[in-house]
This record gives C-alpha cells, sequence and structure tokens, in this order.
C-alpha cells in the first residue's frame, strides 16, 4: 500500500465523526463555504494504517538512516536520553497556561537555561521564546529597532550584511522595514573592512554576521568591525547558526556583539529538520535587556526553600519596554528541555564539541581535496573560493566549477548522485559567492570511518562517467523531478483530500 488514500476498506467501516455539538454555529457559516460531499477519508485498519506510516518512514532520510553533511544546518545525533527527560510526566504533561506555583520545575529549567547561554556568549539576558533561528533574527533587529526609536534616533534605517551572509539575515531586517545594504567580501573571502567603513554612516542601525561565516572561516577582525559599527551609532547582530564551532573558545560578546540568537536544533542538539521543530533563543547585552519580549523567567529568595528545594520561587517577568510577544505561550518548551539536558549533561566538557567539529571538517577536507595521485590524475582541480590552505572551521565549501567546465558535470548533478550512494546531500549553491558551490558539515558526531567512506565515495563519484552523473539519482523512489515546472505549478494538498 502506498497512498492511503487509495485504500478504502469495507464500505460502511471506518470512523465515523459525531455530529457537531452545536448545530445553530454550523447555520451561521455561508452555504458557499460548506462541504457538498462527505471527505473521502480512507478506511483502514490499524495494522494496514501500521504499515502505511511505516512505509512512509522508510521513504524518509534522516540523521538516524545515514550521514547528513547538510552545511550550516548541523544534523548531528541527538542524544536519546533527551528525549527521555523531556517525556517525563512532569514535563510533558504541563499546560502553558497552568499557574506559576504548579509549574516551578519548569520554570527553574527555563532560568537555568537562560542562565546557561548567557555564560556561553557573553551576553547578559537571555529569552528562550522565538522558535526558530530566522525568527530570533526578527526579534533581535526588533529589540535594537525599538532601542534606536528610544534614543530619538528614527533615521537609522539600514542594516549592513556581507555577501556571505544567510539569506535569512537580509529578510529578518527587511521584515522590520530596514533597507539592507550589503558589502562584498574581501578576496580571501574575510569580511572587507574597507567596504564596511564605507557602508555604516549615522543611518546605520545594525551589522548583522556570523562568525565563522558560510565559508567556514573565522573572522578575525571582528573585534575591529564591531567597533566601525560602533563608531558609526550602529548595533551588532551575530547570527548564531555556525556557533558549534567556537563554543568554549570564545563569544559574541568578546567579539563586540550586542545581540546574538542561537539555534538549541544545532548546537544544543533538539532534533530537527523536515520544517521543524525548531527554537532560537537570543541574547542581549544590558542596554537591550528592557525591548525583549515577554515573558522571561527570573527567581527570587524564599525562607522555605521553595518548590524545588534551591531555595527560589521563579515566576514569569515582564521587561519595562518589551516589543511584545513573537511566539504563542512561551516558546517551545520541548525544544528548551531537550537542549538544557544536553547542557547539564556535557557543561563545560562543550568544548569538546567545538574542537571535533572542526577536526572532522578539516579531515573530511583534506581527503577531499589531497587524494592520492592516481586519482588526483582522473579530477579536476576543486578550489574552495575564499578559504585560506591550512584550517577552516566546522564546514567548508567546494567548487564544482572547474568539473563543469570540464565535463559538463554540475554541483546539482554531484549532490543528485550520491543520494545513490546513501548519503543526504550537501548544501547547494550556497553561498552564492562561490560558483556551483556544494557546501558540506560533518559535524561532531560521526567517526572517522564515516568521513572515510564518505571521502571515498564522493571521489568515486567525481571520476565516473558524465552520463551516470547527470542522469542521478537511480536508485531513489523518486527519480530527477522538474524542479522549475514543480516550482511553478504548486501541489499543495492531496487529491484524494479535495
Amino acid at each position: 500500500m502506498s497512498d492511503i488514500f487509495q485504500f478504502n476498506g469495507a464500505a460502511g467501516s471506518g470512523w465515523s465523526q459525531p455530529e457537531p455539538i452545536l448545530m445553530d454555529a454550523v447555520e451561521t457559516v455561508p452555504e458557499s463555504l460548506r462541504r457538498t460531499n462527505l471527505p473521502e477519508w480512507p478506511r483502514a485498519s490499524e495494522p494496514e494504517l501500521v504499515r502505511h506510516y511505516t512505509w512512509l518512514s522508510q521513504r524518509n532520510f534522516g540523521i538516524d538512516t545515514g550521514f547528513y553533511p547538510l552545511g550550516s544546518c548541523t544534523m548531528k545525533h541527538n542524544p536519546r536520553i533527551n528525549e527521555r527527560i523531556v517525556q517525563l510526566p512532569g514535563i510533558d504533561r504541563i499546560h502553558p497556561l497552568q499557574p506559576e506555583h504548579q509549574i516551578q520545575g519548569l520554570l527553574a529549567i527555563f532560568y537555568e537555561m537562560q542562565n546557561m547561554l548567557e555564560i556561553c556568549s557573553g551576553m547578559d539576558q537571555v529569552t528562550l521564546q522565538p522558535v526558530a533561528g530566522a525568527q530570533g533574527e526578527f526579534t533581535a533587529i526588533r529589540c535594537i529597532q525599538e532601542y534606536h526609536r528610544s534614543n530619538g534616533e528614527n533615521h537609522r534605517d539600514k542594516v549592513i550584511v556581507p555577501d556571505s551572509a544567510h539569506g535569512t539575515n537580509p529578510a529578518s531586517a527587511a521584515m522590520c522595514g530596514y533597507d539592507i545594504v550589503e558589502i562584498p567580501s574581501g578576496e580571501d573571502g574575510r569580511i572587507n573592512l574597507d567596504a564596511l567603513r564605507a557602508a555604516v554612516g549615522e543611518d546605520t542601525a545594525a551589522m548583522m554576521i556570523t562568525n565563522p561565516s558560510t565559508l567556514g572561516i573565522f573572522e578575525p577582525e571582528i573585534a575591529e568591525a564591531a567597533e566601525i559599527v560602533h563608531t558609526a551609532g550602529g548595533q551588532m547582530y551575530y547570527d548564531g547558526a555556525n556557533f558549534n564551532a567556537i563554543l568554549g573558545k570564545t563569544d559574541p560578546g568578546r567579539m563586540g556583539f550586542d545581540a546574538v540568537h542561537y539555534n538549541l536544533h544545532k548546537t544544543f542538539s533538539q532534533p530537527h529538520g523536515g520544517g521543524g521543530p525548531g527554537s532560537g533563543p537570543i541574547g542581549v547585552k544590558s542596554h537591550l535587556a528592557a525591548y525583549l519580549p515577554s515573558p522571561l523567567v527570573d527567581r527570587e529568595s524564599v525562607e522555605d526553600g521553595g518548590a524545588t528545594g534551591d531555595g527560589y520561587r521563579y515566576f514569569w517577568r515582564t521587561p519595562d519596554k518589551t516589543i511584545g510577544k513573537v511566539q504563542q505561550w512561551h516558546g517551545n518548551a520541548g525544544a528548551v528541555v531537550r537542549a538544557w539536558a544536553f547542557y547539564r549533561r556535557y557543561g563545560r566538557e562543550l568544548e569538546l564539541m567545538s574542537e571535533h567539529a572542526v577536526l572532522n571538517a578539516n579531515y573530511l577536507r583534506h581527503r577531499i581535496m589531497n587524494p592520492d595521485s592516481s586519482t588526483l590524475e582522473r579530477i579536476p582541480a576543486m578550489p574552495v573560493d575564499g578559504a585560506p590552505a591550512e584550517v577552516v572551521k566546522h564546514e567548508f565549501t567546494l567548487s564544482m566549477q572547474p568539473l563543469k567546465e570540464t565535463t559538463g558535470v554540475t554541483g546539482k548533478d554531484i549532490a543528485k548522485r550520491l543520494l545513490d550512494y546513501g548519503y543526504m546531500s550537501p548544501t547547494l549553491y550556497f553561498p552564492m559567492i562561490v560558483p556551483e558551490c556544494l557546501m558540506i558539515e560533518p559535524t561532531e558526531t560521526e567517526s572517522r570511518e564515516v568521513l572515510d567512506k564518505f571521502a571515498e565515495d564522493f571521489l568515486a563519484v567525481l571520476a565516473e562517467d558524465a552520463e551516470i552523473v547527470t542522469t542521478a539519482p537511480h536508485n531513489t523512489d523518486v527519480r530527477r523531478v522538474d524542479e522549475v515546472w514543480a516550482a511553478r505549478n504548486l501541489i499543495l494538498r492531496h487529491p484524494g483530500s479535495e
């Protein structure tokens, strides 16, 4: 059974919906909006339904299926102990509208997570409310925007982003009404300070940048860049998508940033993919704290030891000049608890996470860029645009442009062919400043054996006949699709649901 909507079972069987409780309410619905036919729901027994969903799961690819080298997304193993903790009855059966005295344990977890993120990022206050990295970006820029307005500087209407920035950076700033000023990278792929000096001015509201960048390169002159922006009266925003490359080694606060977002679904092991669930808390310096969305978790000392026995009572607090709410309830509580469990388990050992992420990226890059001489003779050179030869951080980029010019095989073709070998494709054509780009992030949780096998298979794909690669994938349930047609002819619901 491949399509549950094609299975109708025995006539008259299946689940019957009860009549509406409020029949009068039904009559208030305009007749043009009422169904003329009953929905064509499938009628399936429990084993048939289980087989359908098992079949669906076998068609999916995830980190539990195989190597997932998706650049800038940190698709790594998620410790299963986190799942056990988040499913404890005292956590997973809480309603967000329960009174504070009934959820002291969860509030204590929230408070600790706020504090942990403040420490590792060098920020003064954290909110856990945003539920995605992009929403965290938007929230931070809104706080910066209100900060400027409260200082009577409404004229600051420009946000500066480098050309290697994540695409969500300019989008988030534009959603706040800002004009975007893009500055080019230098020849080494790093920020161009001269271009930055030329871009800043009295109309500068902020600069948005990640460090290390999407090229996998650390910006050693970031403190000087921050000084340039601050001198012009702007604020510095840190995109924390690549935070797992520096955790325990340095932090955005030391670099001169005023605000930062974290991806709990990347750095701190909350599972993600397929659209969620995510979590994108933000941290800010003290001068921006009053503008954070409401509520935050705070605490006060109590004489009786408190409900958690730690001597504190925890409660929700509204910042003085809050921008309001950016998400219903209090954020993605499940993601926060999983990240908290991860942080509590590893603590200072999280520095090893960064070390292994950087080690794996450099090892894999070396294996691909320096194959044995017999292989190298059959494969065109693959420069890594902008990246210095000696070291990258957690991810790296490869340009397939030489291969395309020599054989006609594109980066997209390579990505499709890797599916046949049992891998998820690396990030394709991003960052756009690298022609025919593949961006690869092995993460810190993959073994040397996995990296060696991927390198061997990657090189094998490059050496294959062009006809095989350009018509890939060959072994997947769905072959190569017409992506242009699909983008222009959206099918947003299953035909059987009409």
